[in-house]
């Protein structure tokens, strides 16, 4: 039976050492791997421990995103089940093809190809194989429970960073903290960054919160991308993804259709009080008093920041209260199902979008009034089955206020913030 989404999903473990996912043997399907005239054929049946498990795979739940409340990317994560009825994922029985081979942190890889195109969702490394031997079913399953590189970073302890020196900007900090730890230059997507940090404190640190404190201190954006590239945005970038036209999806027939929505008003978000301390500085705050008046206060204090001076401090202040101050419907998710007939720019959509992406997201209700709202995807997560395949976006007004020449979202005057 055919399965109600044309799209060819790919699961692929990399049996192999090192955090690099390999592009050299020839997988079918695969949009890096499967390149003719580009890759070239595995040496063994095995493709040199690289191996093929689509056709088992019959449940994917993939997740990730920025977390609002804490003001950063967290790690991706993804949950795999595998079908195994001839006990190849036990890893005391000889007579699998993986014997020897099953030890945390093997490296994955989840694509999917629609129309010809092939799209990463999920790079990153098996954490733990979770067994299940059914009592009423005769085939058992794992699920391989995985997150990305945040994973090898937050376990990987730093004290002095190698080749560091005041007047760097945020970028090259976090170019010389990822060679500290030695993760692959050929997986990295890092922008130069336009705030300059002081000398490396030289404290105890993991390298994932050494390079959060950077892109914090940039007011920029860390992630892990589908392809599993370890990605920095300058505050530059993120500021005018803003300005991006956007997708627009409705339930009028004015855009592309959705499954559903989550609206929320509340004050969780707000922020009107921010007190923000760099190394060796002294403490700057800002503070809007007509928020506080509102809402009473919401504060938040971060330290030990790796910015040059008090002057970046009270900025990243002034830039997070402007941001916050104020609340209004928010809308906090909206989920596309992908087996919804002539649904190609749905699919794209779903596929496509990546951290930022602008969304005009329309609704009318039963009553008449319209929810009409320019929102930015912050969080994408998707969940699989052979039967279905649901792609639901967090959504967020932009994480950083700026005020965009042009723009007819983020270039209103007495509504954009300058930016600084």
């Amino acid at each position: 039976m055919a399965q109600p989404y044309p799209i060819t999903p790919s699961l692929i473990v990399y049996f192999t050492d090192g955090a690099t996912f390999g592009y050299g043997n020839f997988i079918i399907g695969d949009p890096k791997n499967g390149i003719i005239g580009t890759n070239t054929m595995a040496s063994s049946s095995t493709g040199d421990r690289i191996v093929d498990v689509s056709s088992q795979c019959v449940k994917a739940t993939l997740s990730g995103g920025y977390n609002l409340l804490q003001g950063e990317f967290q790690a991706a994560t993804a949950t795999f089940r595998i079908v195994d009825p001839n006990g190849d994922w036990n890893p005391s029985n000889t007579a699998s093809p993986y014997y020897g081979y099953l030890t945390p942190n093997r490296k994955i890889r989840f694509t999917a190809n629609y129309g010809g195109t092939g799209y990463f969702l999920f790079s990153g490394y098996i954490t733990a194989y979770n067994y299940s031997y059914p009592k009423n079913q005769e085939i058992g399953y794992v699920d391989l429970v995985c997150t990305d590189a945040f994973r090898l970073m937050a376990l990987a302890g730093i004290t002095t960073v190698s080749g560091t020196s005041a007047g760097e900007t945020t970028g090259q900090r976090i170019g010389k903290i990822l060679d500290q730890v030695s993760f692959p230059s050929s997986m990295r997507a890092i922008a130069t960054g336009s705030t300059t940090v002081q000398a490396d404190p030289a404290t105890l640190r993991t390298s994932l919160a050494a390079i959060q404190n950077c892109s914090f201190s940039e007011q920029g954006a860390f992630y892990i991308d589908g392809a599993g590239n370890a990605t920095f945005l300058s505050r530059a970038t993120v500021e005018s993804a803003a300005a991006a036209t956007p997708t627009t999806f409705a339930n009028n027939g004015t855009g592309i259709g959705y499954f559903d929505f989550k609206p929320a008003f509340d004050d969780k978000l707000i922020i009107n009080q921010a007190t923000i301390t760099r190394v060796g500085g002294t403490a700057q705050s800002a503070s809007n008093s007509a928020s506080v008046s509102k809402y009473f206060p919401h504060s938040v204090n971060y330290d030990n920041l790796v910015v040059q001076t008090d002057a970046d401090a009270l900025n990243i202040a002034r830039a997070y209260v402007a941001t916050r101050a104020e609340t209004t419907l928010r809308i906090d998710s909206l989920t596309l199902d992908l087996t919804t007939p002539d649904y190609a720019a749905g699919i794209v959509a779903a596929l496509d979008f990546d951290y930022f992406s602008n969304v005009r997201f329309i609704n009318v209700g039963q009553d008449g009034s319209t929810i009409d709202k320019t929102l930015q995807v912050v969080g994408i997560a998707h969940d699989i089955t052979p039967n279905s395949w649901k792609t639901t976006f967090t959504l967020s007004e932009p994480l950083v206020d700026a005020f965009i020449i042009g723009s007819s979202t983020a270039g209103i005057i007495g509504v954009s913030a300058m930016t600084y």
